[in-house]
């Protein structure tokens, strides 16, 4: 049963074999944070989950990403089948700023005694801004860079599925399914306008599973697939160990892209602390400027109806 599991997993890497990009916020820690990439995961924890995530990308380089995301879901009802909640994420690249604020609606069906498969809805809106004075412009006579962008909406509708049992889960999603394009409103109709920026649709698949290696010890592989038109495929790997139910330790690859470790305590039942630090693999991280990338977690809980065995990798 477990070279099943296994199976499976190395399957997520395999399915995806187009050539495509990155464009969402990025995550090391996207096994607590799961909420952001798939709707279908809320309310699957059985509490009320808040957690909260910093990351800041390529320390040292100007304008690099920095992320900040706050969510909040429950299950709801006598059958704890209906999952709701908030996502906040908040995104700094350069002169823009992009603030994604979501509605996440799940409903799960039991599939067997121990497995469970939601489907999610994720609605709500993206918010844009520009801010042209902070590029080095090289001339100030480009029509383009006069007007700055401001509080530019767009709507959001996102989709998933996701399977768990007690020590194994899967998913599949695309958290933004309509292409927004933005654009100068009053170079509309001229042959010589171009986008600013372009919104594609982000495909996501995740899969890990939970092995029992003694008593004090469980261990965890993992996979984050991530494809949107346009550049490489990201494939994240990591490899977890769960210590005593309370520390967390363990190491990430991010194909073609950097290295991490990762730190996890388990302060109470209730309350969990996440950090992990990124080493870039590629010619980026080999620049004086480039200090790495640092992404902290805090995790709360709140159990309605029932007290969890053991602390969950997911």
């Amino acid at each position: 049963m477990k070279r099943t599991y296994l199976l499976i997993i190395t399957l997520f890497m395999l399915v995806f074999t187009e050539t495509y990009s990155q464009q969402d916020a990025q995550y090391t820690q996207y096994m607590y944070n799961t909420i952001s990439v798939n709707p279908a995961y809320a309310g699957s924890r059985d509490a009320i989950n808040i957690t909260g995530l910093y990351r800041n990308q390529w320390v040292g380089i100007g304008g690099a990403p920095v992320t900040q995301t706050l969510s909040i879901n429950s299950p709801i009802g006598r059958n704890n089948k209906v999952g709701l909640g908030l996502s906040i994420v908040n995104d700094k690249i350069g002169p823009t700023q992009e603030t994604y604020i979501d509605i996440d609606f799940s409903y799960t069906i039991n599939t067997s005694a121990e497995g469970q498969l939601a489907f999610g809805l994720k609605a709500g809106g993206h918010l844009l801004d520009v801010n042209f004075q902070k590029l080095n412009q090289y001339t100030n006579t480009d029509v383009l860079l006069n007007t700055d962008i401001e509080n530019k909406f767009s709507p959001n509708i996102g989709v998933g599925v996701y399977y768990h049992k007690e020590k194994f889960y899967a998913g599949l999603s695309a958290p933004n399914i309509l292409t927004t394009k933005h654009f100068d409103e009053s170079l509309r109709g001229n042959a010589n306008s171009s986008f600013l920026a372009a919104e594609r649709v982000n495909y996501y698949g995740i899969a890990g599973y939970v092995f029992d290696i003694s008593e004090s010890l469980k261990f965890k592989p993992a996979t984050l697939i991530k494809l949107v038109s346009g550049a490489p495929l990201q494939v994240d790997l990591s490899a977890n160990f769960l210590v005593h139910d309370k520390i967390t330790l363990g190491l990430a690859y991010r194909w073609s892209a950097a290295l991490s470790a990762q730190f996890g305590l388990q302060i109470s039942d209730s309350m969990m602390l996440g950090f992990a630090y990124d080493w870039e693999t590629t010619e980026l991280g080999n620049t004086e400027f480039n200090a790495g990338s640092y992404e902290f977690l805090l995790r709360y809980e709140i159990f309605k109806n029932k007290k969890i065995l053991y602390p969950r990798f997911f």
